[in-house]
């Protein structure tokens, strides 16, 4: 899945923004990105879904590699 960040911003001047895609505690880093963005400072927030689930990293570098027994 694609990572996302919703932004919604409302005629009174309300924003709000939710992250897609972004699973478990990774999703706090982009809070200051999010407030850089729109200028404004988070009042609330809430945890979705995918902050309980654990990210999987697919590391195709490390793939096939097997450590010597030396």
């Amino acid at each position: 899945m694609t990572k996302q960040i919703k932004i919604r911003v409302y005629p009174d001047g309300r924003i709000e923004s939710e992250t897609v895609g972004i699973k478990g505690k990774s999703c706090l880093g982009y809070i200051k990105d999010i407030e850089n963005l729109t200028g404004a400072k988070v009042v609330h927030s809430e945890f979705t879904e995918e902050y309980h689930q654990q990210e999987v990293h697919n590391d195709t570098y490390n793939e096939g590699y097997q450590q010597s027994g030396h």
